[in-house]
């Protein structure tokens, strides 16, 4: 996992759905993003959806109803 995305449109699927974006390497999987987030930031990961844009691989990490994504950003600083 490389780091946090902080555009507008990050910031509102953290707030609405509970969903932190993520620029990752290329060759990570699904399961291993859900493991190093779990591990890292000590929450349930709900789904992984990942995306290739211009050349970069993004996660959006849906994150258990019972973790706050918004709890996450603060640690991170994205919010």
């Amino acid at each position: 996992m490389k780091k946090p995305i902080t555009t507008e449109k990050a910031v509102r699927l953290i707030e609405l759905n509970n969903t932190i974006s993520f620029e990752i390497d290329k060759k990570d999987s699904k399961d291993d993003i859900k493991k190093e987030v779990e591990e890292m930031f000590k929450v349930k990961v709900e789904s992984v959806n990942t995306t290739i844009q211009k050349n970069k691989k993004i996660a959006y990490v849906k994150l258990d109803k019972k973790n706050l994504a918004i709890d996450v950003a603060t640690k991170l600083g994205v919010i």
